[in-house]
């Protein structure tokens, strides 16, 4: 594992640099500039806040492709009967402070430090961070943020606050986007997304995807 220079915005090459658990580097800041070179790496921060920055590229990788979107057929009829509206962009600060805030499994905790998080904000600021909300009755009820890097989106972290809101919000973004969006990147393996079609690829096939895509430019 490579210890980060703070004042040197450079990453160990994921490709030809393994780890067993998918974790490469620690150290270095979050500033925009190192967090938005870490993801067209194919890198990722993940770490508990008060604790070191650690930059994960896991082997395999936990990815969507939009055509491969899996949608019960409960799902299907829920999101017939409309009871949720959806926009993107229009709360970025509120849909991340719900993610930072929202209860996980298995997580006495979050993984979402107030530094990342106003990382994050400004990303969004620059254009590169988009948010996607879930409305019920005028309230925010879910959603999710990420990425956008050419034709992939990074997704981050998402939170729910009724049932089925962010899986209707994730439906209703691949269903809207699948025309110019190539791969959703999930980063590392969960039910709620396997249920809707994500799957594991090699780290290699996924660095190769996010390599051509950020040649197209």
């Amino acid at each position: 594992m490579v210890r980060l220079d703070e004042n040197e915005i450079s990453f160990p090459d994921p490709e030809l640099y393994d780890s067993h658990d998918g974790l490469i580097a620690y150290g270095g800041d979050l500033s925009l500039e190192r967090i938005w070179f870490a993801y067209q790496l194919g890198i990722f921060p993940w770490y508990n806040p008060g604790e070191e920055i650690l930059w994960w590229c896991p082997d395999p990788r936990f990815i969507l492709r939009p055509e491969e979107l899996r949608v019960s057929k409960s799902m299907k009829k829920i999101l017939n009967r409309n009871i949720f509206t959806f926009s993107e962009n229009q709360n970025f600060r509120e849909v991340i402070k719900n993610c930072q805030q929202a209860h996980r499994k298995g997580q006495s905790g979050t993984w979402l430090s107030d530094e990342l998080m106003n990382s994050f904000i400004k990303l969004h600021e620059y254009g590169l961070a988009k948010s996607i909300e879930v409305w019920q009755d005028g309230e925010l009820v879910g959603g999710f943020y990420g990425l956008q890097i050419g034709n992939i989106f990074c997704g981050e972290s998402m939170f729910a606050k009724v049932s089925n809101a962010s899986k209707a919000g994730f439906i209703h973004f691949v269903e809207s986007n699948k025309d110019h969006i190539e791969l959703i990147d999930c980063q590392s393996h969960t039910e709620h997304l396997e249920s809707l079609g994500a799957k594991m690829i090699p780290k290699k096939e996924f660095l190769k995807i996010l390599h051509e895509n950020n040649e197209r430019g």
